[in-house]
């Protein structure tokens, strides 16, 4: 999956600055997991905790319209260690998108707003104004990401639709930021205030905000890697619609439930957004705001959300019958959704499947992570020899190209080229005929500024997989910039 953008802001001082149902991931696991089914010892839990290696996760739980229970688990910091409350707020991510969907809806309802106008004729945004076909682009097909724009541009890039709007499903933070525009400018208000008059309010959700609250720096759970490092903080100054809500896991539940609300304004709304306007593949369809997943009983209303430290999940079931919201403080929060949304809503996993996060059970997962830990403690050779150790402990599985391919791009994301370089080389000699052992080498032997040798195993790589577009254009690129190279 695509990562979010974290919300633009100001560091906050004190704080560390470095495809629908369920979740939680590894060292959260074991708590939540055993709490759902029963009262677990102290220990037990401290045992799964440590099992699962989550930093933390707070997780509510809807029955019958009602928060029936709240369990935590897990510190807020690991540099301070603050243990997790019901309390603690946490970056919601996308959880943000259906909360502004039921803004639009409501604004749709006084005719501020029309689902299938084109937003361009309300205000104009400069931001994409280079490419006409923007011009075209409807609430509706914001709403069910079928605007045609990215998630989120480069920086620095211009905004336009990779396709014609209306036509594909297209996840896109990008369209909910104009649908954002649009929405201040015609009721000369901010997002912060549309969502307290329609949403916060009306729905009781007293600690939840697009913008930075006094209160959120004593609450506030610092997002962390996969290996428990605190990363920065920002405070936002200003909201931002596609993934700049901050929440707890109770008062999102309680968003959830009033969408499902039997009044008649409510039944009206919740029907738009339980409505198909586009099928994302997969037996996964996406309504006005929300995924949907199709059950025996009707249409049950999802989303998630991932941004660098943070995971989330909310899922509801028709007339609220069984949901659940998820919050992580952890890049590996989602490592046991399958197990969790198996313990909350037992049925079809279509969400699940869709999303296609790792699992904490994974034989191919768990061997990544026992060769991080090697490499961390002991160097390449380390992990060379305790990759031959598991192989008595862990299923042949295991043993695939991917486990050493999705290890190597994770250090090479946590900026640690040269290990990058040594696991892919030995990923290279385990898997000598396939071509994308070599090519995942040539883009850390690129990062490592080893131009040559990427050029070599890119070459490679082609040779064993001619269809590899992505090496052919590499070695252009390489060839090119070896031979400014060799003319300075």
């Amino acid at each position: 999956m695509i990562p979010e953008e974290p919300p633009s802001g100001s560091a906050l001082n004190g704080w560390p600055m470095k495809r629908p149902k369920s979740l939680i991931s590894r060292a959260l696991v074991g708590v939540l997991l055993l709490s759902w089914v029963q009262v677990a010892p102290a220990q037990d839990v401290n045992r799964l905790i440590e099992e699962a290696e989550i930093t933390g996760a707070a997780l509510a739980v809807i029955e019958d319209g009602e928060v029936v229970r709240i369990d935590v688990a897990g510190v807020r910091s690991t540099e301070t260690n603050p243990p997790l409350t019901e309390e603690t707020v946490f970056e919601a991510e996308s959880l943000s998108k259906p909360v502004v969907a039921w803004i639009a809806l409501r604004l749709i309802e006084e005719d501020v707003l029309d689902l299938d106008q084109p937003l361009v004729e309300l205000a104009s945004w400069p931001d994409a104004e280079g490419d006409p076909r923007y011009r075209r682009i409807t609430p509706r097909m914001v709403l069910s990401h079928t605007s045609g724009f990215p998630n989120f541009r480069a920086p620095g890039q211009a905004l336009a639709p990779l396709y014609e709007p209306g036509t594909y499903f297209t996840y896109s933070g990008e369209a909910f930021l104009f649908l954002q525009h649009v929405m201040e400018a015609v009721t000369y208000s901010t997002l912060e205030d549309l969502a307290r008059k329609y949403v916060f309010d009306p729905f009781g959700m007293t600690s939840t905000s697009f913008i930075w609250q006094s209160d959120y720096g004593s609450r506030i759970a610092v997002g962390h890697t996969d290996m428990g490092v605190a990363l920065d903080k920002f405070v936002p100054q200003s909201a931002n619609a596609a993934v700049g809500l901050h929440t707890t896991a109770r008062d999102y539940a309680r968003f959830l439930i009033g969408v499902l609300a039997a009044d008649d304004l409510g039944r009206r709304l919740e029907r738009e957004m339980s409505l198909a306007q586009v099928d994302a593949l997969d037996g996964i369809f996406w309504g006005l705001g929300f995924g949907i997943q199709p059950t025996l009983d009707g249409s049950a209303l999802w989303e998630w959300g991932d941004n660098a430290g943070y995971k989330a999940f909310a899922y509801i079931e028709p007339d609220a019958s069984k949901g659940f919201v998820y919050l992580s403080n952890s890049a590996n929060g989602m490592l046991i959704l399958h197990e969790v949304f198996e313990e909350i809503i037992s049925g079809p996993q279509t969400a699940v499947r869709w999303l296609n996060y790792q699992r904490y059970d994974d034989p191919v997962y768990q061997l990544g992570r026992r060769l991080h830990y090697a490499l961390l403690s002991g160097g390449i050779d380390a992990l060379r020899a305790d990759y031959e150790m598991a192989k008595t402990d862990l299923p042949g599985e295991a043993f695939e190209e991917g486990a050493l391919n999705a290890l190597g791009y994770r250090l090479l994301r946590q900026g640690m080229v040269e290990a990058a370089v040594g696991v892919f080389r030995f990923n290279v000699e385990l898997y000598p005929e396939s071509g994308n052992p070599h090519d995942s080498l040539g883009e850390a032997l690129l990062a490592a500024g080893d131009l040559e040798g990427a050029l070599t195993s890119y070459e490679t790589s082609v040779r064993l997989d001619p269809g590899n577009d992505n090496g052919v254009a590499m070695i252009t690129y390489l060839e090119a910039q070896i031979e400014a190279a060799d003319g300075q």
